[in-house]
């Protein structure tokens, strides 16, 4: 099976029925999901309509994970260390107003709210992998547009060498913030080059629907080829810096985890191995694993950003 396919694939193949629109209902309605999804700052949008045109040329052709998994199984520790809590927390975190803060080495700093930045590109539905450090996977079906469009607005400075996401920090919706797990709010970063790639992708929908409040709405970033952990949820502030920023997991377990956590079958966890993965809602609990492809698979695009460099010592 290849990575990639350049063909779109049939919504039948890939979404149910009841989940996705039929193609006279999208284009007659598209003006109108927009606008829903960018309602009334009092409205919260989970769940409304997100048009997007499908972009194959970064999409794997495997098959979607069922939604009712996507949306049901989930990191987000902030409702929780269960994979279930987020799905029974998120729901009283309210997503609008939202606001996002651009700040540090950019040309252009400044506040935007959630419907300028739904505005800022054309969406794009892109077909992911996603692999979880504690070796489960999915693969889902992304709305979003290149995280370099947003660079493109605020004009990274040539100090500009990183860039740290940092996720809201909300105690009357956030139950999992009273455990001292991590030390938050939860940050995550990426080296410059890694948030312009045009992989990396500023996500802010998933299964043609605007991002369930679980799955890190309104918006978040997508980081293919790394765990999971790395594509931090509910964006309130974006930072580019000059220095390499401490992200949440590197700060609670550093002897587990590093600044650049790319898929790599070879690097072990110390609790557990890397080399095999299990797709949720595909296979069951006792069929065999898949083998975890370096990078996610995604090494034919992203490999050379790591020229050189020793993926076991810059895990």
């Amino acid at each position: 099976m290849s990575a990639f396919s350049g063909k779109d694939i049939p919504p039948s193949e890939i979404t149910p029925e009841t989940l996705y629109f039929d193609r006279r209902r999208f284009l007659l309605g598209a003006g109108a999901a927009i606008a829903a999804a960018t309602a009334a700052p009092a409205q919260d949008a989970a769940g409304a309509p997100l048009p997007a045109r499908r972009n194959g040329a970064f999409s794997t052709d495997e098959k979607p994970t069922p939604f009712q998994d996507v949306t049901g199984y989930n990191n987000f520790y902030e409702f929780g260390l269960g994979k279930e809590d987020p799905s029974i927390h998120a729901g009283d975190m309210k997503t609008r107003p939202w606001t996002v803060s651009v700040e540090g080495e950019v040309a252009r700093p400044g506040t935007y709210d959630i419907e300028t930045l739904l505005k800022l590109a054309s969406m794009e539905e892109r077909i992911y992998r996603l692999r979880c450090v504690e070796a489960w996977s999915m693969v889902i079906p992304w709305i979003g547009y290149p995280f370099s469009e947003l660079m493109r607005k605020v004009e990274p400075t040539a100090s500009a060498r990183f860039v740290e996401f940092e996720t809201v920090m909300d105690q009357t919706s956030m139950p999992g913030l009273r455990r001292t797990v991590i030390d938050w709010p939860y940050r995550e970063g990426l080296r410059i080059d890694e948030a312009a790639h045009p992989l990396t992708l500023l996500t802010f929908g998933l299964y043609g629907k605007v991002l369930p409040n679980q799955n890190g709405a309104p918006l978040r970033v997508i980081v293919p080829w790394k765990y999971g952990f790395k594509s931090a949820k509910s964006l309130v502030r974006i930072r580019f810096t000059a220095e390499q920023p401490v992200s949440a997991w590197m700060k609670a377990a550093p002897n587990e985890y590093g600044f650049y956590a790319n898929v790599n079958p070879d690097v072990p966890h110390p609790r557990w191995s890397q080399a095999s993965e299990r797709r949720i809602g595909e296979d069951g609990f006792f069929s065999p694993k898949r083998a975890t492809l370096p990078f996610n698979g995604y090494g034919d695009q992203v490999a050379g950003l790591y020229s050189g460099m020793d993926l076991a010592k810059f895990y």
